[in-house]
């Protein structure tokens, strides 16, 4: 859910929102697809804190991000019959 900086103040903090302080984003947050701009400065539509997602790793919500996911093992021709006749 996009926030709607309609209604929106500017702040010495950020920009205040329905009584929600929503922080300036970092740098990290360049080319996501959720940045909204509001009175000269960008903020993240869907998180009010964008560091703070940063801390440990990637944003779960920046768009321009992709997560490299591991290739399955081999799977045992033996389970894999025994599970397709199991769900007929």
């Amino acid at each position: 859910m996009a926030v709607d900086f309609n209604n929106a103040v500017k702040t010495d903090e950020g920009a205040l929102v329905n009584g929600i302080v929503m922080n300036p984003i970092v740098e990290q947050c360049e080319g996501c697809g959720r940045i909204e701009a509001f009175a000269d400065s960008k903020f993240c539509g869907t998180y009010p804190q964008p560091a703070a997602k940063w801390r440990l790793g990637n944003c779960n919500f920046a768009t321009h991000v992709k997560t490299e996911t591991k290739a399955k093992g081999k799977v045992n021709p033996l389970k894999a019959s025994k599970r397709a006749a199991k769900k007929k």
